[in-house]
């Protein structure tokens, strides 16, 4: 519990601190930051593809690299089940990266898209590219 607490205000303070107003506005600004933010999921989703399925033979079908992002990647990252989740759409571009990443380590191209039809719900797309 408290390792979700930790993260849980890692995770607010790193939004805010990339989400605040950029001093210089010809830098890109907010779309800057999403790309930072998407980033550095990416690269936390990239670690727990690699740290989690130790034990599980290498994923071949698709269902199965989905049903491991549902059940136990989720549930590492949030300690929640995927259809449960409500959060803040600045974070978003995190979780984002956070899948992308995660289906890059297990060898999946993909396309992860998420969606606010209303607050505080989302709903994630993840298309997965044949080889």
């Amino acid at each position: 519990m408290a390792d979700a607490v930790l993260f849980e205000f890692l995770h607010t303070e790193m939004v805010a601190e990339l989400w605040a107003p950029d001093p210089d506005p010809g830098s890109g600004g907010k779309k800057k930051s999403l790309s930072v933010l998407e980033g550095l999921g990416f690269r936390v989703g990239q670690a727990l593809g690699e740290r989690l399925p130790r034990e599980t033979p290498a994923f071949r079908e698709e269902l199965d690299a989905l049903k491991f992002l549902c059940k136990d990647l989720w549930a590492a990252m949030f300690q929640k089940h995927m259809d449960g989740l409500r959060t803040n759409h600045q974070f978003l571009a995190f979780t984002c990266g956070l899948l992308c990443g995660a289906l890059h380590t297990l060898g999946f191209q993909s396309l992860v898209t998420a969606s606010v039809a209303s607050l505080p719900a989302c709903k994630f797309q993840v298309v997965i590219q044949k080889s």
